[in-house]
């Protein structure tokens, strides 16, 4: 089970560090063309949704590699369990529910990091 919580947890942390990294640094018109939604969320909304995937990819590793409160991991992966909720409510209001499949899979991969963390 801890091979599969790493394995689970890697690519769950090096996604979020990916979309969390471009929401902070990068301006609106950059995320525009990846992330449409952007242009109806205020940007200080869309720096503090990335500052929190960047956290949370931190505290899907770094609680389990340190054994410093491992119990972290298991809020970490349930916080984006969380965080996919509103998102893909956000995608079916603007109408976009061709698109919602990733937030599908980001939700089920979360769901499988949270029940792995309580191995650990």
């Amino acid at each position: 089970m801890i091979v599969a919580y790493w394995i689970v947890a890697g690519l769950l942390a090096a996604f979020y560090l990916y979309a969390g990294g471009k929401k902070v640094a990068q301006s609106r018109e950059q995320l525009a063309s990846m992330m449409g939604w952007v242009d109806t969320v205020p940007m200080p909304a869309v720096r503090a949704i990335g500052v929190v995937e960047l956290l949370g990819a931190a505290g899907l590793v770094l609680p389990p590699l340190t054994g410093i409160a491992p119990g972290l991991a298991v809020a970490a992966a349930a916080g984006f369990v969380v965080l996919q909720v509103p998102a893909t409510a956000l995608h079916l209001v603007r109408g976009e529910g061709n698109v919602i499949g990733l937030n599908v899979v980001l939700l089920v991969v979360a769901a499988a990091a949270t029940w792995l963390a309580t191995f650990l």
